[in-house]
């Protein structure tokens, strides 16, 4: 006996290294306790239709909820210890974190009074709250890919370096009309555009204007040089989800939309 609770104490000190370890913990104690209650209660003559109920409808209400958990906030319902490698999990995230603080060092610092160590630890925070997108399903396999529309992509490593640690994937295309044929025939979660390229100043509106005409309602960024209100209030009005030219403020509006999806 005292062996039993000893290896029971073990396995429960396991589960709770991770939040569905605790769920789990939880729905074995609730039975648990009702075995006792049956094994070891009174008068439950009484009382035995309300137990019934219970201990039938009781599995039925935690599946239903982790269906919800799993469809909407499955990144949460996971610690780092529920992955092969723990040390994977960090480094997941320190990816992030370097590739975005190297894209924001090459950024110029249009708030002088913010300092490189509150951009650091603001990346920080960002990168720890943010949500992976969820798994591959059947017939959403593009759930994590990013067309990417720049003549310069080079200038932008480090920020696709800092989505692909996440398990974004990205299709580069150079000109709007390279683009508009590999949009013909893949879809993808996110588009992120360049504004000004060799075909026009404001080339970007231009790639956004063709793709909502053909019917493409793909959430669409742009990341220029500007960002200025007037310039993100301009993108909104013409069918843009937003618009910035800071790599963090990109990577949290393009990482949110997608998680969401």
């Amino acid at each position: 006996m005292a062996n039993q609770v000893k290896n029971f104490a073990e396995s429960a000190k396991g589960f709770t290294k991770s939040p569905l370890g605790i769920i789990a913990l939880f729905i074995v104690l609730v039975y648990g306790f009702a075995t006792l209650a049956v094994s070891f209660g009174k008068n439950l003559n009484d009382h035995i239709a309300p137990l019934i109920y219970f201990l039938v409808l009781f599995p039925v209400i935690v599946f239903i909820g982790f269906l919800w958990l799993v469809s909407k906030h499955h990144d949460k319902i996971y610690g780092p210890s529920d992955f092969k490698n723990e040390d994977n999990f960090l480094k997941m995230k320190m990816s992030a974190v370097a590739s975005l603080a190297a894209a924001t060092a090459q950024q110029p610092n249009d708030n002088n009074n913010e300092t490189t160590e509150h951009q650091l630890n603001s990346i920080v925070d960002l990168v720890s709250k943010i949500e992976r997108p969820k798994p591959n399903e059947t017939g959403r396999k593009w759930h994590n890919k990013v067309l990417w529309v720049d003549d310069r992509p080079e200038n932008n490593r480090n920020e696709r370096k800092a989505f692909e640690s996440q398990g974004l994937e990205f299709s580069l295309a150079l000109s709007t009309n390279e683009a508009i044929e590999i949009l013909k025939n893949n879809k993808y979660a996110a588009i992120i555009s360049d504004m000004g390229r060799k075909e026009g100043a404001q080339e970007g509106y231009v790639l956004l204007e063709k793709i909502r005409k053909s019917g493409i309602q793909t959430p669409f960024f742009i990341y220029a040089g500007s960002n200025a209100p007037e310039h993100k209030m301009m993108a909104l009005e013409r069918g843009a989800q937003g618009s910035t030219n800071r790599a963090q403020e990109l990577f949290e509006m393009v990482m949110n939309r997608i998680s969401n999806k």
